[in-house]
């Protein structure tokens, strides 16, 4: 995952692999670049511009929740699909962001420069943010951009990323649920893969190109560059790279610490949502109305179980505590005898021991608070109007915040079945208070004892029988005539109780211990970390990933994961009909599709009589690089990373580049859904086509500045 600055360093072997353009051409501030169509979509995806009206492919999972946003019973988009059929047709979408990157820019002997030998890590954050701030003023005084200084390496590198981001972004094209999500929760990470997982949105700005809030007068952006699509596709053995925004990756993690992920702290997670998933994919069976409800709940929930469930069984066959401690003994030997990397493999495994009861306890209040049972963090929501009702009254700013709560809980209930949150709320009690233990929970669990024999259950319904943030009409109705008294009896409530117990044990009683150990780990891990990039200069090390802006390079290749298992590189819409099931809502194929397949009408985005759907290649990828493009030699669009396979989920931690594999969408179903099945050509006419034909360069576009 090497930073794009860094790529001059490697372009030799890039040209080597197959690169046709130049690492200029990938990453300049001087000139258009691919980085200039490389967008961060939210807070947690990818997309990429692909014409010159600011029309960007991201993932469907991606613009999910958005799609979701705009979806009603009368229309469904999630499960039909959307085209907008002229610009004025397409959605705003509130709350939804593009960023791109203007520049990165190494700052690390400045940063160094606010460090002193013994600082504590608190006083070095102090120091590492007030530095930071003058050096974002000093870059983006002005501009209306922004910027971040930001750690690599536990903060032995600090780079400098300066940003422009676009707040007014719409909804343009979603394919329907059996295409976007065909395989549901069933193919979650794993192979052969036929998922459609692409959804298309456009940037919009002022008349003057700039970012600007939704207004009607807004008008497409024009971006610094656009990428042409490869309508060729690629074929096994061919040259590609990825550009996005990985999330997070711990390659420098010790032994002990890979030992307990593997053996407590993914297993913790994995059995609390598997007790939520039972609870709401049942509820999702019972009708289609529940099942729109629960449709994003459940793909949040569903995303990371599975995930961590690949993780451990993935990290087991590769003996990755096994490869960790033949490191640490190497890194031990060339330590021998230099006391600033010798003595802090020991201090790393003494912290790691004192902190697993804190790290166990915090993702226990996680899981619990803000991945289980709705009700918890909604009433958590009141606690401004609780506790500040009387300054908010002499500010003259209660009803505004009365107002607010009033419309926050009408887009809540929505898509919210009481009965559906009981159900996850008594899965979820029992583990968690089997896991917390007396000493890292909260006291007010204890009335399960003394006065419900032990009941879970039947302290489960007693607090959903009693609170008012189950049942919309009594939390309307005490909104609508709120009053100290109505204050005092929200401040009582046992919903609003429990999640004020459950934070109060977590933020005095976890936190910070788990944050003192925390900092300790950060500053041995700094340490460790430098000691592998000094001792062992031989060795390739690049910095874990952070959301920052990353490329990987490999090919296009299956693999052969395990004993008597062969993946194939690519999958096409034959598959598709080969898996279709009526009665199976992850396999529903939808009638128009098996249409246009059984008439062979692909159009131009066929290949020899069949149509490309997925494919794979051994690109580094983590969460973030849903949505990223991925690109050709000649930096043309050929896919859209959306997953990895199972036995990739490991790479988090431990890479094997014979195993990992990461699934792309083929542009080519992606264009044939678009045209063919949505009847979206208008999109697709937008977009620069290339072939191969005439070895068609990359030509960057003139800046519109």
């Amino acid at each position: 995952m090497w930073l794009p600055t860094l790529l001059k360093a490697i372009e030799g072997d890039m040209r080597t692999e197959g690169l046709r353009i130049s690492a200029e051409d990938i990453y300049s501030i001087n000139h258009s670049s691919l980085k200039d169509a490389v967008v961060l979509f939210g807070g947690g995806c990818t997309a990429e511009v692909v014409s010159t009206q600011g029309l960007i492919l991201t993932n469907h999972h991606c613009g999910h929740s958005f799609i979701q946003q705009h979806s009603s019973m009368e229309h469904n988009y999630l499960r039909d699909g959307f085209s907008a059929a002229t610009l004025a047709d397409e959605l705003p979408s509130p709350g939804l962001t593009a960023t791109f990157i203007v520049r990165m820019e190494d700052v690390t002997g400045r940063m160094q420069s606010a460090f002193t030998p013994g600082m504590q890590e608190p006083d070095r954050e102090e120091a590492a943010r007030r530095l930071g701030d003058s050096i974002v003023r000093e870059a983006v005084g002005g501009t209306g951009m922004k910027a971040v200084v930001k750690p690599f390496n536990y903060g032995n590198s600090w780079y400098l990323i300066v940003s422009e981001t676009f707040s007014d972004i719409r909804l343009v094209c979603a394919p329907p649920s059996g295409i976007g999500k065909f395989g549901g929760d069933t193919d979650n990470w794993m192979w052969p893969r036929q998922t459609g997982d692409f959804s298309v949105f456009r940037i919009y700005a002022s008349p003057e190109n700039a970012p600007a809030d939704y207004h009607v007068e807004n008008v497409p952006f024009v971006p610094r560059h656009s990428l042409p699509i490869a309508l060729d596709g690629v074929k096994p053995g061919d040259f590609t790279m990825i550009f996005g925004f990985p999330g997070n990756t711990q390659r420098y993690l010790p032994s002990f610490a890979v030992s307990q992920v593997m053996d407590v702290l993914d297993p913790l997670r994995i059995e609390m949502r598997t007790a939520s998933l039972q609870v709401i994919d049942a509820a999702r069976l019972t009708s289609e109305q529940a099942k729109l409800q629960y449709a994003s709940k459940q793909s949040r929930i569903s995303n990371g179980w599975k995930k961590w469930i690949g993780e451990v069984r993935g990290l087991k066959e590769l003996d990755a505590v096994g490869v960790k401690l033949a490191q640490e003994r190497a890194f031990n030997a060339r330590a021998a005898g230099k006391p600033e990397y010798e003595p802090v493999l020991g201090q790393l495994a003494g912290l790691y021991k004192e902190y697993l009861p804190y790290a166990t306890a915090r993702e226990l209040y996680a899981e619990f608070v803000y991945m289980g049972p709705e009700f918890l963090r909604f009433s958590q929501g009141y606690n401004k109007l609780v506790a500040q009702h009387q300054e908010l009254r002499k500010a003259g700013k209660l009803d505004a915040e009365v107002a607010r709560l009033r419309e926050a809980a009408q887009g809540y209930f929505r898509n919210y079945i009481p009965a559906v949150d009981r159900d996850v709320f008594k899965a979820l009690l029992p583990i968690y208070r089997k896991h917390a233990g007396p000493a890292l929970s909260p006291d007010a669990l204890k009335v399960i004892d003394s006065r419900y024999a032990g009941s879970t259950d039947r302290y489960a319904d007693a607090v959903f029988s009693k609170s008012i943030f189950t049942d919309p009409a009594r939390l309307y109705g005490a909104l609508d005539h709120f009053s100290p008294a109505v204050a005092k009896r929200m401040a009582k409530d046992p919903a609003y109780e429990l999640v004020q117990a459950l934070t109060t044990a977590f933020l005095e009683d976890v936190r910070p211990r788990h944050t003192e150990i925390g900092d300790s780990i950060e500053d041995a891990m700094r340490t460790f970390s430098r000691g592998l990039m000094e001792l062992f200069p031989e060795k390739t090390w690049w910095p874990d990933a952070n959301s920052t802006l990353r490329l990987s390079y490999g090919r296009v290749e299956g693999a052969e994961p395990r004993d008597g298992i062969i993946y194939k590189p690519f999958t096409t819409l034959e598959g598709v009909m080969e898996k279709n099931d009526p009665d199976d809502p992850d396999f529903n194929v939808p009638a128009k599709l098996m249409e246009l397949y059984k008439a062979k009408d692909y159009g131009r985005y066929g290949q020899d009589g069949e149509m490309p759907v997925c494919f794979l290649a051994s690109l580094h990828t983590t969460g973030g690089n849903s949505g990223s493009p991925v690109l050709n030699g000649r930096g043309e669009l050929v896919g859209i990373n959306f997953d990895r396979t199972w036995e990739s989920t490991m790479s988090d931690i431990l890479f094997d580049p014979a195993k990992c594999r990461n699934i792309s969408v083929d542009i080519r179903y992606v264009l044939f859904v678009m045209d063919k099945y949505l009847g979206a050509g208008r999109l697709v006419d937008e977009m620069q086509l290339a072939t191969t034909a005439g070895e068609v360069p990359l030509i960057p576009l003139p800046v519109h500045r």
